[in-house]
């Protein structure tokens, strides 16, 4: 039996205790915005905040994991509002989309721990692998929704970084353009 609390929420299960918890989040507990990617740390499809911390759950037992607080991407914001969810929206970063909860996960431990994180910043705490390369319009997203006013975007998506400097311009674009 291993105890967890998943995004605010306690959760007593009948779980291996060495049973990874990606398999439990997804598997046992029905979160699926967490992905298997490479089993072996590396990727960072799997990524999760534990206490504060990104980890990647492919590696972690389940029961590392209790007694601690365990956020998924469906806990960062279940309604999409996080100011990376909207940057990550304006600049289209997915193409596949299968590494990005991943990578949102990774940005969002990097933004509170450096909440105007520098490109050398952003090097250095992005590992997470994306396949289709959308590693341009990542970086212009955390610039963002950091307000830093540094997003250039990508050979594909130039924007005026001053108009697009804060999640709330962002969000306030796309309501525009939607209207």
């Amino acid at each position: 039996m291993v105890e967890l609390n998943v995004n605010g929420k306690a959760h007593r299960l009948d779980v291996e205790a060495e049973m990874p918890l990606l398999w439990v989040l997804r598997e046992i507990v029905g979160l699926t915005g967490t992905k298997y990617g490479c089993g072996v740390a590396q990727c960072g499809a799997c990524s999760v905040h534990i206490d504060g911390e990104v980890m990647r759950s492919c590696s972690i037992p389940a029961s590392f994991a209790a007694g601690k607080r365990v956020v998924t991407i469906e806990g960062l914001s279940p309604d999409g509002s996080h100011p990376l969810q909207i940057a990550w929206a304006h600049y289209d970063v997915p193409q596949c989309g299968y590494c990005q909860s991943g990578q949102i996960m990774a940005a969002a431990a990097l933004l509170r721990k450096k909440p105007k994180p520098t490109d050398a910043d952003i090097d250095e705490a992005m590992t997470n692998i994306c396949r289709c390369g959308t590693y341009q319009r990542i970086r212009a997203a955390i610039h963002t929704a950091a307000g830093t006013g540094k997003a250039g975007g990508s050979v594909i998506h130039i924007v005026d970084a001053s108009a697009a400097s804060t999640p709330a311009a962002v969000a306030d674009e796309r309501s525009n353009a939607s209207a």
